[in-house]
């Protein structure tokens, strides 16, 4: 065996997992606007990267005074240094990325400005956009040396330094600029008569109003420049008894905004004393990571990045495909209750689950619906179809996750709206998120209950299932109902432990039934039966998960995974791992879907499932994978796990040197871009 190592650090391979993001935002290939909001995406990650995953790292660093190994091999501290040297490549190709795209953009006649290129032309639009949409939400904190202030929250500012007239430099004046969250980050200026595009960041439009926010100090000289802090996002819960869970959550939530700081972003331009008084003020420590930047930092906001109205420069839209056999005009449960449907969102219509559940709140012989939450839309017909069913008189019961990262306080508020409306709402189960995508209704059939029902790989959110691709299983299949079923009792009663003979349910049977399957295929294989494994997933950190399909690998079995982020398993190691082959597809829609497919002898089993191969989904969440039974349905999941297989214009090489490497068709191959083939495939389905 070499000396590669037998695992890719968790933290290492998410931030090139990231890098395949910023891979799009380079690929001249992708229209403009879209790498423009690429790079938003990658900012973004890395935002939440620092947020989790180093606030974790930090705690270990702080709390380990021994120095101690715990990220394969290397200590808390060494790993910290490792990230920040990446963060900053990553983060210096990025900007020189950006740069690129700018002067591209002004082949296309879009033009950002800065507050020193203002023309004539624009400045009463400008004053009057200042006036009546940013100056009234700025908060703007003058700075004392002396003083507490509160400077809490993940958050961009403008640090401004004031030189007054007859005053040395340790006498300047500090002020800080919140950027306003809700106002526009990009002010499009009204186009003129010479076809010319203008955008002004929002930061630029304040340094151009500075005259009128700081014209009671009398300076003679002003500058301004972004810094941005970014804070632990670890939730801490009170152990207050006396306080409800919901309160905990919120009071957590609250806690989160004046968290330790894990990373400050600074403008390079910055003068010394002006980052040595930030940093005063921010509290930060030496162990945070420091990030040289550009002039600009929130640049997760390209994410929103204005169309223009230039259809050309922004992907080619796929409308959402109809279900064959599924009709969204007639009655969808009565069609489940003669064979089982797949859904595979964007390139089929999502609507067809709101439409069950907005039938299931109308159908006077539905007796109960049972649904777990994760993640809402802000805007959620989800929602409004359960509360519509309470108010129908339908017995409604749904375990909401109150910790879902990020969403906590989206999800507090439906939470109350819900709970008005009459509907049971379970919150979680002690050390445990409740992260599986199921739904079971009872309905009346003849004289006895019939139980319909889905099950997902996504969340139950119409915002992201335009951009996530996700399958969702349409069943009336009695015995998988009943262990759904099944799930629900142990949320409600969370000491007695189900068993189940279809799903796999974890924290309790998905790492040994997942290695039942495995040996299963190293069985067959040692017989000369047919073997083989095929998995789609997001992530794959669990050691334990990743020595069994070592251990596969070693007998023979061929296996094929697709991982679109973190991925531990180092594929190709010589009497390690070369039976295994890791790509990665990034697009332009986000891959989502947990897909688990074993050749059995001939006989396939797949599954469809709500976890990845990590820890916390196997043993700190209660998770679900399904299997699909229906022969045609697993023709399906088998064809488009293959598009994307053979995908050979947005597939990547992952954990081989060189990383990241494109998969190149070879010269008797077709280009395939298995994000359009598989729209293709299903457009084709509908054909007569």
């Amino acid at each position: 065996m070499s000396a590669t190592p037998k695992y890719i650090n968790r933290e290492i391979s998410w931030l090139d997992f990231n890098a395949r993001v910023l891979q799009e935002s380079n690929d001249k290939n992708v229209p403009l606007i879209e790498r423009l909001r690429f790079l938003g995406i990658f900012s973004n990650n890395l935002d939440e990267f620092f947020q989790v995953r180093y606030a974790t790292v930090k705690r270990i660093a702080q709390s380990s005074k021994t120095g101690k190994r715990v990220f394969a091999g290397r200590s808390a501290e060494a790993l910290l240094k490792e990230i920040t040297k990446r963060v900053i490549e990553l983060q210096d190709e990025s900007l020189k990325i950006l740069n690129g795209i700018y002067s591209e953009l002004e082949r296309e006649n879009i033009f950002f400005i800065d507050h020193n290129e203002v023309k004539p032309e624009h400045e009463d639009f400008l004053k009057n956009y200042f006036i009546q949409n940013v100056n009234p939400a700025l908060v703007t904190i003058i700075l004392s040396q002396n003083r507490d202030q509160d400077l809490s929250a993940n958050k961009a500012f403008l640090i401004v330094t004031m030189t007054m007239e007859e005053a040395s430099e340790d006498q300047n004046i500090y002020a800080l600029i919140e950027i306003p969250k809700d106002a526009k980050r990009f002010v499009v200026l009204p186009k003129k008569n010479d076809g010319k595009q203008y955008i002004m960041m929002l930061d630029d439009l304040i340094r151009y109003h500075f005259h009128m926010i700081f014209s009671f100090f009398n300076y003679k000289n002003i500058q301004a420049h972004m810094v941005k802090i970014t804070r632990d996002a670890e939730l801490d819960l009170e152990e207050d008894v006396s306080i409800s869970y919901v309160e905990k959550i919120t009071l957590s939530v609250k806690d989160r905004m004046i968290s330790d700081p894990v990373r400050l972003v600074y403008d390079k331009e910055i003068p010394g004393s002006t980052l040595t008084f930030v940093m005063e003020k921010l509290k930060i420590a030496s162990t945070d990571s420091l990030i040289p930047g550009g002039k600009y930092h929130q640049r997760r906001d390209y994410m929103g990045f204005p169309s223009l109205d230039r259809r050309d420069l922004l992907y080619t839209s796929f409308s959402p495909l109809p279900i064959p056999g599924l009709s969204l005009e007639e009655n969808i449960l009565d069609a489940i209750d003669k064979k089982d449907y797949l859904l595979y969102a964007p390139y089929q219509d999502f609507s067809y689950v709101i439409k069950f559940l907005r039938e299931a709140a109308l159908d006077p012989k539905v007796k109960s619906i049972k649904i777990t939450i994760y993640r809402l839309s802000k805007v959620s017909h989800i929602a409004s179809a359960l509360i519509n069913a309470a108010k129908n008189g339908k017995k409604v019961l749904v375990q909401i996750e109150l910790q879902a990262r990020f969403d906590e306080e989206n999800n507090i508020n439906f939470a109350e709206q819900l709970e008005a409306a009459g509907v049971q709402l379970i919150f979680g189960i002690p050390g445990l998120k409740v992260h599986s995508k199921i739904c079971v209704i009872e309905r009346e059939h003849g004289n006895k209950n019939r139980r319909y029902g889905f099950v997902s790989t996504g969340n139950f959110n119409e915002s992201t299932a335009k951009v996530y691709t996700d399958y969702t299983l349409f069943t009336s299949n009695q015995k998988i109902l009943k262990e759904v079923n099944k799930v629900f009792n142990f949320l409600e009663v969370s000491y007695k432990i189900k068993k189940y003979k279809h799903l796999i349910v974890s924290p309790h049977y998905t790492t040994s039934l997942i290695s039942k399957l495995i040996d299963n295929e190293i069985q067959n294989h040692n017989k000369g039966l047919p073997s083989g494994i095929s998995l789609k997933l997001n992530n794959i950190t669990n050691y334990p998960l990743v020595d069994k399909l070592y251990q596969a690998s070693q007998s023979g079995v061929k296996i094929k995974m697709i991982v679109r982020g973190i991925c531990c398993l180092v594929p190709g190691i010589k009497g390690l791992s070369e039976n295994i082959t890791v790509i990665s597809v990034v697009d332009k829609f986000l891959e989502h879907p947990r897909v688990l497919i074993f050749k059995n002898a001939g006989e396939k089993k797949i599954y469809l499932s709500s976890a990845d191969f990590m820890t916390r989904n196997i043993e700190n969440r209660v998770e679900v994978a399904c299997p699909v039974y229906d022969d045609e349905l697993q023709r399906q999941i088998l064809d488009t796990f293959e598009l994307s297989w053979k995908d050979n214009i947005k597939a990547r090489v992952v954990n081989q040197n060189p990383q990241n490497k494109m998969v190149i068709p070879q010269s008797d191959q077709a280009k395939q871009r298995s994000q359009w083939t598989t729209y293709a495939y299903f457009k084709n389905k509908l054909k007569p």
